[in-house]
């Protein structure tokens, strides 16, 4: 499921909701730049800081609402996720590693578009992926809600898209860093190793983002550092073997749901809960539903039948009348915080990084 689920808040962090503040609304773009413009728009608040290189910029207008937290907060691995950061100003900022490299990109809504400026070899990749990224690709209204819940939750949030990115690699490697471990821990081991092996993103010093490190670097990270990051070596090994296939791996995000899944499980240590929460990140997909989870099935069951023991197979169950659109509804039900009582301890903490 795109983003975490915290049972200790019990909050809906699982959901993908991200605090995006509400800012100023930008200025008019200058004419001649329409929904697939990339000439320079007005600079929305916020911009590049006097020194830095000249931004490439795209105005799009989606054709309905877009909610930037909902849409992108997927893509943010905690609070201090060095590769994702929000501003005053109502702006959402991402660094990422483009098929053409390096990129920066920074995106506000104003009341009738998306005012997106990039930096970077890789500016021109992520600007011609905007539209996808906001959910260009998604069709919300193939969702038909038949529970009372998902019907509320659904209505109360017209902004919601389910994201593209076109990325496999930066959703897999911090996917893998999230197996069977605390939000905490997977969250700390990727601000570490992005951080230390990753490079000054492209563009203004602030937000001070970090791009993640290329395939090489990743296979190259000694033992130590990944032990001092907290991750053992079953899921070192997963990242290590998928990126010696990095290409391989990133062709899934052309592929549909079934071949994409089957592409990325073929690497061991990569199974179906991997595949699905890497997979709707990348490819949007709105049927890729997360099975073999520690808490997703027993929140499905309590919210939508009061089954707080459900099981995958009673998950998938409940969701079956949402074939095609079983990733949104879960997301839906996620977002909505209805979640079980507390019954059990808290989930130990086994940072191998402190021993």
């Amino acid at each position: 499921m795109a983003g975490r689920f915290d049972p200790l808040s019990r909050a809906a962090v699982r959901g993908g909701r991200t605090t995006v503040p509400p800012g100023r609304p930008a200025g008019p773009a200058g004419p001649g730049s329409g929904p697939s413009a990339t000439e320079p728009v007005e600079a929305a608040p916020g911009g590049p800081a006097a020194g830095t290189t000249a931004p490439k910029r795209r105005r799009w207008v989606p054709e309905g609402a877009v909610d930037l937290g909902l849409t992108l907060g997927p893509l943010r691995r905690g609070p201090g996720d060095p590769t994702f950061r929000t501003t005053p100003d109502g702006s959402v900022w991402r660094a990422s590693r483009t098929p053409h490299g390096p990129a920066t990109l920074r995106v506000v809504m104003t009341a009738d578009a998306a005012c997106a400026e990039a930096w970077g070899p890789g500016a021109d990749w992520m600007l011609d992926a905007l539209p996808a990224l906001l959910g260009a690709g998604d069709d919300p209204a193939a969702f038909v809600p038949r529970h009372r819940l998902l019907h509320t939750s659904h209505r109360r949030r017209p902004g919601l898209r389910l994201t593209r990115t076109g990325l496999v690699l930066e959703s897999l490697i911090p996917t893998v860093l999230e197996q069977k471990v605390t939000s905490d821990e997977a969250y700390r081991a990727w601000r570490r190793l992005v951080s230390r092996y990753g490079e000054p993103a492209p563009g203004p010093a602030e937000p001070r983002l970090r791009v993640m490190p290329d395939a090489r670097t990743w296979t190259l990270i000694p033992s130590w550092d990944w032990h001092r990051a907290g991750v053992d070596a079953k899921r070192s090994a997963t990242i290590i073997r998928a990126a010696r296939v990095a290409a391989r791996m990133e062709e899934a995000a052309a592929m549909e749901l079934p071949e994409a899944a089957a592409r990325l499980e073929a690497v061991p240590g990569i199974g179906p809960w991997t595949s699905a929460e890497t997979l709707q990140r990348s490819n949007g997909h709105p049927d890729a539903v997360t099975t073999g989870d520690l808490h997703l099935p027993g929140i499905i069951g309590y919210a939508l039948a009061g089954d707080r023991d459900a099981d995958d197979a009673a998950m998938l169950e409940l969701l079956a009348p949402y074939a095609g659109q079983r990733h949104r509804a879960a997301r839906l039900v996620l977002l909505a915080g209805r979640t079980p009582p507390r019954r059990a301890p808290r989930m130990y903490r086994n940072d191998i990084g402190l021993i």
